[in-house]
């Protein structure tokens, strides 16, 4: 059984057609909001030490821990005046084209539900607490939020030569699980990582996973995991690296890559700049909950 509640094979009853609902925050009830406040004060133990500056400081541009679930009318405007996004509301996961319709145009998708108590500690699909906690607070930052749109362009172009695969591994690697070098420490600020308590300490800490310098096409060709913790985390020098690198004509990378094999997710390759070579080990005893 699909651990993916809300999907959708066209645009649910209230929906519009590039798949938007209101948020209607006025119907979250008193154990929504709580959950909120629950989530987003753990992370505020665990974070401090772990999660880039840029995190933090999109954090406080837009206050979002006033009590419970931000309005997103109130925090649009904060975040269109920084950089010119907006956050929408979808009823769950959207097509490929249209996810990309709305990066291209500045406006982040977010799920308008949120977990239930007794999935505080992990929830596969996107809720609200992953989407605006985990992403909003990097699209204050203007590199980042260039980034997301150069994305969401990339995305329709990859979309028509048939590259998709390749460039959601971009993604995955940055903007769900990414690190960055800060001060000469390894920081967080991909937004799977800073949503997740179990994660935020992993991903720094843990012996098990590889942690490789970022490289592009090395990315592109790396194959992951949507279940678990992450076996590689790709590490960026700024986010300005991140930005120059996705403005960079795909072209001619995706005529070297179509037909090439991916790389293992385990894989250390000769050309890798190794922060850290993982023993594999949490992956090797299966994983999630393994002892």
């Amino acid at each position: 059984m699909s651990d993916f509640e809300h999907v959708f094979e066209k645009p649910p009853e209230g929906a519009a057609e590039d798949w938007t609902i209101p948020q209607d925050w006025a119907r979250y009830t008193e154990v929504e909001h709580q959950t909120w406040d629950t989530l987003y004060a753990r992370q505020m133990k665990i974070l401090p030490g772990r999660a880039a500056e840029v995190f933090f400081d999109g954090l406080k541009a837009l206050d979002l821990n006033t009590g419970g679930i931000p309005d997103f009318e109130v925090m649009n405007p904060k975040l269109q005046a920084l950089t010119g996004w907006t956050v929408v509301c979808v009823p769950g996961l959207v097509p490929d084209d249209v996810f990309f319709d709305h990066l291209a145009n500045r406006r982040f998708p977010s799920g308008q539900f949120i977990r239930r108590p007794d999935q505080l500690d992990y929830l596969q699909e996107p809720d609200i607490f992953h989407d605006v906690f985990g992403h909003v607070p990097m699209l204050t930052n203007p590199d980042f939020a260039d980034y997301m749109e150069a994305y969401g362009r990339g995305g329709q172009r990859a979309a028509a030569m048939g590259m998709l695969p390749n460039l959601a591994r971009l993604y995955w690697y940055t903007v769900e699980f990414g690190l960055m070098r800060e001060d000469d420490q390894l920081r967080i600020y991909g937004a799977g990582i800073v949503s997740s308590a179990t994660e935020s300490v992993f991903c720094l800490e843990d012996p098990s996973p590889n942690r490789l310098g970022f490289d592009l096409e090395r990315v592109m060709k790396t194959l992951y995991r949507i279940d678990d913790f992450q076996q590689v985390y790709f590490v960026i020098d700024t986010i300005d690296q991140l930005k120059r690198e996705t403005l960079k004509d795909f072209g001619p990378i995706y005529a070297r890559l179509e037909g090439a094999e991916t790389n293992a997710i385990e894989a250390i390759l000769p050309s890798d700049v190794v922060f850290s070579q993982g023993t594999q080990a949490y992956a090797e005893k299966g994983g999630r909950f393994a002892a």
